[in-house]
């Protein structure tokens, strides 16, 4: 009898658990990685609080007491002193237009034949609406209104100007208004190369073969099929309780406790990191500057953190829910043991 014990202790401590923890991960990351929510849902969320956000950086960097270098709030200055926020840039070169309508429509045929909405097919960017956004009218004007609201340069800052466009600097351009021909001549020109290497279109879904259903969720098949993968560490720890165990309620409590001895492991990881990397973006850890890094870069991340803390929140909240989930099977499990406990029977006189 202690063999068996032992034997069932060990196929279900060694094997079963492990496995079981490993499932549970696997599981959790399939939901939340193949999830419309996640691939396309989150992103048009994002893409809808971008100029917003836009907005806000532009405020912040204008002020000394969150930026300290004068070249730097000089610059974004002159740019607010245009009248033009960026939020209404976005707008007026189209670019707004642009991630509203061909992106997020992108994005929605993606969800589309994730759902198995759709059938399953390429689904390409035009990127050459953007292209064109970024190469608009309203943009030389505003960076024309931006140079005219910069004071004259020295000697020293023209040189710099002049190495530009020489091609033999490559550093941070001064706050100063040299001969505005040669100022815009510099900025058109690395615009253009810049958007010269753009692609005129990008691929979500690429290599798609012919499907011989018309449509199919892949999705909420894939989710389907992982949850499949529990029968494996059942299996292992079904084995382990039957070999250990003769009566029903003890194979009931060995069970509920093996799986939730391999599910909370997972379900405490999984909030802890969420919770780790949140605290690190919002003010903790990861705000911690190199010596070398500029004054813009932290607001920008600062301002920006949003994006990652909801990709954090989407990304672990299927794997914590999903642990959650099998704890409470082991919960039940270890409730249902003692209640099929076979009554005592009363003495009799």
């Amino acid at each position: 009898m202690t063999f068996r014990k032992i034997a069932g202790a060990l196929i279900v401590v060694l094997i079963g658990i492990p496995v079981l923890f490993g499932v549970t991960w696997a599981v959790g990351l399939v939901r939340a990685s193949l999830s419309p929510e996640f691939l396309v849902d989150l992103p048009q969320a994002i893409i809808a609080d971008i100029p917003r956000t836009a907005d806000e950086i532009f405020r912040a960097v204008q002020d000394e007491n969150i930026v300290a270098d004068p070249e730097t709030r000089a610059w974004f200055r002159a740019a607010a002193k245009t009248g033009t926020s960026p939020k209404d840039l976005l707008e007026k070169t189209g670019i707004l237009a642009w991630m509203k309508g061909e992106l997020s429509d992108s994005l929605r045929k993606l969800g589309e034949v994730l759902r198995g909405e759709a059938p399953v097919q390429q689904i390409t960017i035009d990127m050459r609406p953007l292209k064109q956004a970024l190469l608009h009218p309203e943009m030389d004007r505003f960076l024309e209104a931006t140079l005219a609201n910069l004071p004259p340069c020295n000697e020293r800052d023209l040189k710099i100007w002049q190495d530009r466009a020489s091609g033999f600097w490559r550093g941070d351009l001064p706050a100063c208004r040299p001969d505005s021909v040669a100022a815009k001549d510099i900025f058109f020109r690395e615009r253009k190369l810049a958007v010269d290497r753009m692609d005129d279109s990008t691929q979500v879904l690429e290599g798609i073969e012919p499907f011989p259903l018309h449509r199919f969720g892949f999705s909420k098949s894939m989710t389907l099929l992982s949850y499949l993968l529990f029968l494996f560490p059942a299996l292992i720890i079904l084995i382990g309780v039957l070999i250990a165990n003769r009566s029903g309620a003890g194979r009931l409590r060995w069970s509920g406790i093996s799986v939730l001895t391999g599910s909370l492991p997972v379900l405490v990881l999984a909030f802890g990191i969420k919770k780790f990397f949140l605290w690190g973006l919002h003010g903790g850890m990861f705000t911690w500057r190199s010596p070398w890094a500029h004054d813009i870069d932290a607001v920008v991340l600062d301002k920006l953190s949003w994006i990652p803390s909801r990709f954090f929140d989407a990304f672990f909240s299927p794997v914590i829910g999903v642990a959650a989930f099998v704890a409470t099977a082991g919960i039940v499990l270890i409730a249902l043991s003692y209640s099929s406990r076979p009554a005592v029977k009363a003495p009799t006189n």
